[in-house]
């Protein structure tokens, strides 16, 4: 057992669950309670995935780089098909933003 597995362990030994009803609400919401994943923010999911694989992260990143580079050299070099190209995508996300507001005021 770990030291904080000590802290929260019943006199028999055994661990207590944080989340079960006979622990007091105040040890439920301390700085050591587990938190969901699924209440976390979108950028605070993107934090944790990144501290729990920082190598990803870097390739992530630098995929990301070359993507825009691409894109860079890809308006210098093809101006007319790059603004009609860009376009398209503006009104292909509008079209996804609009139907993940619906779709989230509709499931309400």
């Amino acid at each position: 057992m770990t030291d904080d597995a000590e802290d929260r362990a019943d006199a028999d030994g055994s661990a207590v669950d944080p989340a079960s009803p006979n622990v007091p609400p105040n040890d439920r919401d301390g700085p050591d309670a587990p938190v969901d994943f699924g209440d976390l923010t979108l950028p605070q999911r993107a934090f944790v995935a990144a501290v729990q694989n920082p190598t990803r992260g870097v390739v992530i990143a630098g995929l990301l780089a070359f993507a825009f580079s691409f894109y860079v050299a890809f308006w210098l070099v093809f101006p007319r098909v790059a603004a009609f190209m860009s376009a398209i995508g503006a009104v292909l996300i509008g079209l996804v933003a609009l139907v993940y507001l619906v779709s989230g005021r509709l499931s309400r």
